[in-house]
């Protein structure tokens, strides 16, 4: 169990709002979600400068201290991926804390997969060897990235969102084989800056699209520091709604893009898994 919390804009964007200031941020969604949970084994926020991922990450609750808030005020960028942590799989340890994040590469979860150390004994083979020497935690999580980017390198010239969907597939398959009364919950977001692509399966997901620039009613500014006519497009991307605008949710089992040109497409998850190489 996790929250998380995804942006992507084509202009740069402040998410201040989301992240701490609405009725329900995300840092709200650490101290209680909607469940009556609390996500206080760390938090992650990350975006882009110039191309290249900066990730902050702690061990402690989003809610404690300045930290977060601080974090949270000085992210102003086209995608921004945040997480807050409620372990399931793996201690609370930073090796363990969301986005994880490889080259331009981010990544988080919100789900888990029961019974893990078993479906890593299916899974571990199927990573790359180089990029399996790179993982650091313990989390489902950390080898659900690794196992889809093996995908991507094998399969560059395919949609991302077709390797995200079938390799989620993939591994819902070797979670059925372990336990199948125990099904796989796989709320992902992956990003390399440009694309982001993720997924919901196993528990609340929800958008929201903006057309235009507004002065926003919990800040009383803009988050788009000049104007830019009817052209912006933002969609964020949270486990919970965030506020009262129009959020909307994702249908279960859906995987989501947004390309280079900011085209938003849902589509159910594939119903074959593989992309193993030829």
């Amino acid at each position: 169990m996790c929250r998380l919390y995804a942006m992507r804009a084509n202009e740069p964007t402040r998410v201040e709002c989301s992240l701490v200031l609405a009725q329900n941020a995300l840092m709200q969604q650490s101290q209680m979600d909607a469940e009556g949970i609390v996500h206080g084994h760390g938090w992650g926020v990350a975006d882009y400068r110039d191309t290249v991922p900066l990730v902050e990450k702690q061990t402690w609750a989003a809610y404690h201290g300045e930290h977060f808030r601080k974090t949270a005020a000085r992210v102003y960028a086209h995608t921004v991926v945040a997480h807050v942590r409620h372990a399931t799989v793996g201690a609370q340890a930073i090796e363990n804390t969301h986005p994880f994040n490889h080259g331009r590469w981010i990544f988080a979860h919100n789900g888990s997969i029961q019974n893990f150390p078993q479906v890593r004994d299916l899974m571990i083979e199927h990573i790359d060897p180089v990029l399996r020497n790179d993982i650091k935690g313990e989390t489902d999580s950390e080898h659900i990235f690794y196992y889809l980017l093996t995908l991507h390198l094998r399969h560059p010239d395919r949609p991302l969102n077709e390797t995200v969907g079938r390799g989620l597939r993939r591994v819902m398959q070797w979670s059925d084989q372990v336990d199948p009364s125990e099904p796989a919950a796989l709320n992902i977001v992956l990003t390399d800056g440009e694309r982001l692509v993720g997924s919901r399966r196993g528990r609340t997901l929800w958008h929201l699209v903006r057309n235009e620039i507004v002065t926003c009613g919990i800040c009383g500014r803009k988050h788009v520091r000049h104007d830019v006519g009817d052209n912006y497009r933002a969609i964020e991307i949270a486990s919970e709604p965030i506020s009262g605008e129009n959020w909307q949710p994702f249908a279960e089992g859906v995987v989501y893009s947004i390309d280079e040109n900011f085209h938003f497409h849902i589509e159910p998850l594939p119903e074959t898994a593989g992309l193993e190489p030829a």
